[in-house]
């Protein structure tokens, strides 16, 4: 417990003694029967354990009042219990205010224990970084102040600070709050690690590449921050309910202690049923349990490193019925590697450096992996050359100039007075990139047929080869499928740029696999594949299969590059994979999956599924007692004792129902 709900405790413990200790000497000593003086002092006497459990009650219902915020549970309360008094029903005044203290306690610890997860979320904020100066010596500095490119020490048991690239080191780190993974990760030289995890063991040298306010754990943070004000349709409904209902209710116990009162003459009687009746029309269960199940739903998610942005995205995510993914670092790891090398009339060295020249200022996955094959190539062997002009055609591949080196060392001048001298000897024009870069420029090539990436290599408008570039499936991929299709999902597409029989080829690999590991598993993993698509491609792909869908449920886009990033924002809920993702492609998503694991959507399914069902079941729990208490108390049936439990009864019941939501992941790891 926090030191506030201490007090608060203390407060309930102390009043609850003194109120227990009155009715006992009321009912023993006829100290109140009998003695006139009793009945003087009996509502001052009461005034103390009254006072003691709900003064900020009181104060709250005052304040509220002035600010014109009148129709709230604090005000139905203190009219309550006002009334109580009015009508000389002192002990069960001083039981409304306690046992509805009970029942905010219980309200306050349950967020709590829920807002836990989300709170360790919120702890990786690092609050400072050990900067290397010019001169060699450290100095702490406030992370938001260390300019990108700056060397940064990290210690052991130390919170990265800034999203980095090792320099030098190697240790194992905790990202089990950025991910939900308790197994540390190997890091070592070259390897990028991200703001928010901890250091475990070894001594770290690092290069930031991102200010802090673009770092990892800046942008978790502020979704976490922002992810409150999305509300749910069922919060929504809720907060108009209250606001309407609230006065509804006020006015109606007037009416119930006024007219009948004027035709029977018994004030007392109908004053003591309106006062009940305000008590039971509290609508606390309501208010506090609905966005305390999605609390608790986004705050299980959390647990297992998923992030949802607002309790509307996760009550959008029960009702998904098609998801669709990316295949490249979502299916796939993402990690390319050549796998083959198919030169004509050249050897595989020299392909590779035409390759790695022309790929060298490329960022795509695939570029990456030609040009470490180069690298790796260029060690056993000299370059020669120099690039001096790349030009990238988007959806097709690059074309880049290169002159010899020693020529490009004798030459005095800029490189735009080289590229104008078009009839240089020794100045060369490679292209690599796909078949369509080929057929743009017209120059004839042999296709390769084997499942992969494949790079078309040209120089001076000749065919010099290819090279296949493959990625692997990410083990998680099967039981993501598997899992989605037994969390209701009906239809699983795949949306890629990659070649039809590339991807064709993976979807066959992964229902394969699917088989093999679940013997029962019947159908296709992927039912639907989409090749050779452009971002604005997969936008239209979506649209089309939103179109089927409608009014059956919804459709969620799984991706991780920047070119994902329009398709993520016009799907129903946008799923981004946040360790290997695009900050575009973060930003555009509902929901972020911190560890690229693509099963936990299946996980984060079956919490949105539970959390949806907890919200239903306490909105019909607590309409139902309350309409039916609310009809026995108008007629006399009800007293102030079941008046408080319809209330603070009813509200304490929702609140432990909504945490339930918070166990669902632990049966879903079990399963």
């Amino acid at each position: 417990m926090s030191p506030k709900q201490k007090k608060i405790l203390y407060r309930i413990i102390a009043a609850g003694i003194i109120y227990a200790g009155l009715l006992i000497f009321s009912h023993t000593s006829g100290f109140y029967e009998e003695n006139i003086e009793g009945k003087i002092y009996e509502p001052l006497v009461f005034l103390v354990p009254f006072l003691l459990a709900g003064y900020d009650i009181v104060f709250k219902a005052v304040k509220n009042i002035c600010h014109g915020q009148v129709f709230d549970e604090n005000f139905l309360m203190l009219i309550a219990s006002i009334g109580a008094y009015g009508i000389k029903e002192y002990s069960e005044a001083v039981a409304v205010i306690l046992f509805y203290q009970v029942g905010e306690l219980f309200q306050s610890y349950a967020v709590g224990k829920s807002r836990k997860s989300i709170a360790d979320l919120m702890d990786i904020c690092p609050e400072y970084a050990n900067v290397e100066t010019e001169d060699g010596t450290v100095e702490k500095t406030d992370p938001e102040d260390v300019e990108t490119g700056s060397t940064i020490i990290i210690k052991p048991g130390e919170r990265v600070p800034i999203d980095c690239v090792i320099l030098s080191g190697e240790s194992y780190l905790d990202t089990s709050a950025l991910t939900g993974e308790a197994v540390p990760r190997r890091a070592a030289e070259g390897d990028e690690i991200y703001s928010g995890s901890i250091n475990g063991s070894g001594l770290l040298k690092c290069r930031t590449t991102k200010a802090y306010e673009d770092s990892t754990v800046s942008k978790i943070l502020e979704m976490v921050e922002n992810a409150s004000s999305r509300k749910s349709k069922h919060e929504n409904f809720i907060h108009r309910f209250a606001k309407y209902y609230t006065p509804a209710v006020t006015i109606a116990a007037v009416i119930l202690a006024v007219v009948p009162s004027l035709i029977t003459g018994e004030w007392a009687e109908w004053i003591k049923r309106a006062c009940t009746f305000l008590v039971i029309s509290c609508p606390c269960a309501l208010v506090i349990s609905v966005p305390m199940g999605f609390f608790s739903g986004i705050g299980a998610a959390s647990s297992i490193g998923v992030l949802v942005k607002g309790s509307n995205h996760l009550e959008a995510v029960a009702d998904v019925k098609t998801v669709c993914f990316d295949k490249t670092g979502t299916l796939t790891k993402g990690e390319f590697k050549v796998n083959g090398i198919y030169p004509e009339n050249i050897s595989d060295e020299d392909l590779l450096a035409l390759a790695g020249a022309a790929e060298k200022n490329s960022t795509h996955p695939v570029a990456r992996a030609v040009c470490l094959a180069a690298e790796a190539n260029m060690s056993k062997s000299e370059d020669k050359y120099q690039v001096i002009d790349t030009r990238e055609i988007a959806g097709q591949g690059v074309v880049a100039l290169r002159i010899p080196l020693a020529d490009a060392q004798a030459k005095t001048g800029t490189e735009a007075d080289i590229l104008k001298n078009d009839a240089r000897e020794g100045q060369e024009e490679i292209l690599a990139g796909n078949e369509k870069l080929m057929q743009a420029y017209d120059i004839s090539y042999k296709k390769v047929k084997d499942p992969g990436t494949v790079v078309y290599i040209a120089k001076n408008r000749r065919f010099m080869g290819s090279i296949l570039i493959s990625d692997s499936i990410k083990p998680e991929s099967v039981d993501a499928l598997v899992g989605l299709k037994a969390a209701g999902v009906e239809k699983c597409v795949l949306l890629t740029g990659d070649r039809k029989d590339q991807a064709e080829a993976v979807c066959d690999k992964i229902h394969e696999n699917a088989v093999s590991k679940h013997p029962s598993f019947s159908g296709r993993a992927i039912d639907e594949v989409a090749a050779e698509l452009y971002p604005q491609d997969k936008v239209l792909a979506v649209e089309r299969l939103m179109g089927e869908l409608t009014g059956r449920g919804k459709l969620a886009f799984a991706g991780d590059g920047i070119n994902d990033s329009p398709v993520l924002t016009r799907a129903d809920i946008g799923i981004a994979m946040g360790s290997l993702g695009s900050d575009a492609a973060i930003e555009a998503a509902d929901v972020v999956i911190m560890d690229d694991n693509p099963a936990k959507i299946a996980a984060v399914m079956k919490i949105a599924g539970k959390t949806v069902r907890i919200v239903k079941e306490n909105i019909v729990f607590a309409l139902g007692i309350k309409l039916l208490v609310l009809i026995l108390g108008a007629v006399g049936l009800a007293s102030m004792w079941a008046a408080v439990f319809a209330d603070v009864g009813v509200a304490v019941l929702a609140i432990l129902n909504s945490m339930r939501a918070l166990k669902v992941e632990k049966r879903i790891e079990n399963a």
